[in-house]
C-alpha cells in the first residue's frame, strides 16, 4: 500500500502529479473509513495542498469518490473478465483465476475494494447509482460463473446459482479484508491460499457425504 508523506508541499509539483497524489490518498481514505467518515479536508491534510485547491481540482467530496471509483470499478471488472477467460486444459478452476485475477487488480492499494462496496454512500446519490452499476456488471459475471459451476455439480436450480453469487461476493470481500491485514502476503500467495481452503473445503465435504 502506497502511504503519502503528511506534507508533500505544494510548489513545483506539476498538477497531474499532484492530482495523483490526491486519489491515491483519497482512495485509501475513502477505502479504510467510508464515504461518510471521509473528508475532503482529511484527504487534502495527507497530501499537504489546501483544502480549497483540492476543491478547485475534483469538485466536491462526491465528485472526489467518483474521481476514485471509476478506474478501480474499471480495473476489477478488467479482472473479473481476465479470470473468467477460458484459459485452457491444466489452468486452475475459474473461481482461482478470478481471485488470482482480483489480488493482482487490488495489489499495492488494496482498500480499493472497499471504494466500491462502501455501505455508507448516500442513497440515490450519483456516487451510489455508480457503484451500484459496477457492483451490477460484476454480479452478472458472477451469476454466468456460478451457474456454470451449479450445472456442472448438477443442480438446476436458479436459486442456488442466486444464493452462490451473493455467497460468493462476501467470500471475496471477507479475503480482501484479511488481505488489508497481513501486507506480507503477495497476491500469489494469496492464491495459493485459496487452492488450499477450497481443497479443504472439498475434502471436508466429500468426508462428510461418506459418512451419511
Amino acid at each position: 500500500m502506497t502511504t503519502l508523506p503528511s506534507r508533500a508541499g505544494t510548489k513545483g509539483v506539476p498538477r497531474a502529479a499532484r492530482e495523483r497524489q490526491v486519489l491515491t490518498a483519497a482512495t485509501e481514505e475513502f477505502g479504510r473509513h467510508g464515504y461518510e467518515a471521509t473528508t475532503v479536508a482529511a484527504v487534502a491534510a495527507r497530501v499537504g495542498v489546501t483544502k480549497p485547491l483540492l476543491h478547485h481540482y475534483f469538485g466536491s467530496k462526491q465528485d472526489l469518490y467518483l474521481a476514485c471509483l471509476n478506474p478501480v470499478g474499471d480495473r476489477l471488472l478488467d479482472a473479473v473478465r481476465t479470470g473468467m477467460a477460458d484459459q485452457g486444459s491444466g489452468a486452475p478452476p475459474t473461481p482461482l483465476r478470478v481471485l488470482h485475477a482480483l489480488f493482482t487488480a487490488l495489489d499495492g492499494q488494496r482498500e480499493a475494494w472497499f471504494v466500491l462496496y462502501d455501505a455508507t454512500l448516500p442513497p440515490d446519490s450519483d456516487a451510489a447509482g455508480r457503484a451500484a452499476y459496477y457492483r451490477g456488471a460484476i454480479d452478472e459475471l458472477a451469476a454466468i460463473g456460478t451457474a456454470d459451476l451449479l450445472h456442472g455439480a448438477g443442480s438446476g436450480d436458479p436459486l442456488d446459482a442466486d444464493a452462490l453469487k451473493y455467497a460468493w461476493r462476501g467470500l471475496c470481500t471477507a479475503l480482501v479484508r484479511w488481505w488489508v491485514n497481513h501486507p506480507d502476503q503477495s497476491p500469489e500467495a494469496m492464491a495459493q491460499r485459496c487452492a488450499r481452503l477450497f481443497a479443504a473445503g472439498r475434502a471436508a465435504l466429500a468426508a462428510g457425504d461418506e459418512s451419511m
